[in-house]
């Protein structure tokens, strides 16, 4: 691992030393920036952003963190005794650092799994309805006349199509919490 303070950031980042800052922290693995600014933080994370090309993300729990938050693709915030400044600028919430193993593993999995449902079944939705139009042209002729009214469309959209990505969102469960967290490696999986 490789502990950095605030100071070295500086002449980092003033020195135009990134380059070599980035080929140091490719052989660790783990990074930590200790007494260092906001706007620090925020730099670290928008240079490995920029130059390795990979998705960041961020983790803090208070009004100092949230630049970084902000910064990364995916910001973590954690409420506790700091306020809820951070919590208010990330993307997900927990209450305790304990609590990331299962946002990652867990329901970082199965949102992925979902999500990737969801694409699949909004094309075949989307493709089927398109595919009932283009076949009801052949048959008028390419007159331009509408074959559903507006309000039958709408109730496709809002009531015949909405039940399974609800039934999706709530029950679907690819893989058990138990064996998503006994087994990490199963989050590869989704890459």
């Amino acid at each position: 691992g490789l502990v950095i303070d605030g100071r070295t950031l500086n002449v980092i980042f003033q020195g135009g030393l990134e380059e070599k800052f980035l080929a140091l922290t490719k052989h660790c693995r783990s990074v930590l920036c200790c007494r260092s600014t906001p706007l620090q933080k925020s730099m670290v994370v928008k240079l490995v952003r920029r130059q390795l090309r990979v998705m960041t993300l961020s983790i803090g729990d208070g009004a100092n963190d949230v630049s970084m938050i902000q910064a990364a693709d995916v910001g973590i915030g954690i409420s506790g005794q700091e306020g809820m400044q951070a919590v208010m600028a990330s993307d997900f919430a927990i209450s305790r650092f304990k609590h990331l193993k299962k946002l990652l593993l867990v329901h970082g999995h199965w949102c992925y799994a979902r999500l990737a449902k969801m694409v699949i079944y909004f094309f075949y939705k989307n493709v089927s309805y398109i595919s009932l139009l283009f076949w009801y042209q052949f048959f008028c002729g390419f007159s331009g006349t509408t074959m559903i009214d507006y309000w039958q469309m709408i109730f496709f959209n809002l009531f015949f199509t909405s039940l399974p990505p609800l039934l999706f969102g709530v029950l679907d469960r690819d893989v058990s919490a138990e064996t998503l967290l006994g087994l990490p490696e199963l989050y590869k999986n989704g890459q």
